[in-house]
């Protein structure tokens, strides 16, 4: 009996020991060379905690001109998320030659996500004024979202004025990369209420149809927008599906350079949770998208 119970737990050892080598070696790989956390990109900001960015930059320094750099903007249906959630994104970006920028942002009930663009769009700015310091780039900015932060990233992307407003020129955004984005037509999402549970965001969005216009970037699009990656899941709920698709025709018809690509099976957490993995086909396609060969 006593065999028996040791050839029982030896392969569960095995497995505990290999997926511990696994966890590891992940964390080894994905380690940058430096991470530079709670950074305020808000001067005497009113919320503290909100307005804060990590920086992660590559472990090697770069002869000559700085490494493209990623914002990327955390989801959460616009009243959860934390940048503290996503450092394993920051971390594969950096091993892979970009510096990246993980944001945090207010949310509702406390603002509307009109006030959750004016912070992207602040914390961008803080980039493009001391990302150098960190190695990047500041003429390579990239933003880059998932769910509620891929439709704040495309509204970055094509609203100019969410720049313009906060002292800068132009829109410093060189390419956006929208994974599963939601929110990219909330004016026709909150006029029709097709869904259920749809008054929700009548909380994060208000209730002035105004509003909804005002931050949907399906209505900024331009000629001259930067291009953009754009990946919708397989799987994913019908409201991204369908507001991803006519964004697509969209940026079709005004002759924006972009890619749209359905990952087959993907469902709407499965999109982001994927971006673990190095080898990831969004991963792969943004190395190229942003410049590194």
């Amino acid at each position: 009996m006593f065999f028996l119970r040791l050839l029982w737990q030896i392969p569960c050892a095995v497995l505990v020991l290999i997926t511990a080598l696994i966890f590891i070696n992940e964390c080894a790989m994905a380690r940058p060379g430096r991470r530079t956390k709670d950074v305020p990109y808000v001067a005497n900001g009113s919320d503290a905690e909100r307005h804060l960015l990590d920086v992660y930059a590559p472990r090697e320094s770069l002869a000559g001109a700085g490494r493209p750099v990623v914002v990327f903007i955390h989801g959460g249906n616009w009243n959860s998320g934390s940048k503290n959630l996503y450092a394993f994104i920051g971390r594969r970006l950096a091993k892979q030659g970009i510096v990246a920028v993980i944001i945090n942002y207010r949310l509702a009930p406390a603002v509307l996500v009109s006030a959750m663009a004016d912070d992207c769009a602040q914390a961008v700015r803080w980039t493009a004024q001391h990302i150098s310091e960190y190695g990047g780039d500041p003429t390579r900015i990239f933003v880059m979202g998932h769910s509620a932060g891929g439709g704040l990233a495309a509204l970055l992307a094509t609203n100019n004025a969410l720049f313009t407003k906060i002292g800068l020129a132009k829109n410093p955004v060189k390419g956006a990369i929208l994974d599963d984005p939601a929110g990219l037509d909330m004016f026709d999402y909150l006029t029709k209420m097709e869904y259920p549970n749809d008054e929700q965001y009548l909380i994060p969005f208000g209730k002035d149809p105004a509003i909804w216009r005002a931050v949907s970037p399906m209505y900024y699009v331009s000629a001259g927008s930067p291009p953009m990656l754009v990946y919708a899941g397989g799987r994913t709920y019908p409201s991204i599906t369908n507001s991803a698709q006519r964004f697509h025709k969209r940026l079709q018809e005004l002759g924006v350079i972009h890619e749209f690509t359905v990952l087959a099976g993907k469902k709407h957490i499965g999109m982001v949770t994927q971006l673990f993995w190095k080898n990831n086909i969004i991963y792969r396609d943004l190395l190229k998208f942003v410049g590194i060969k």
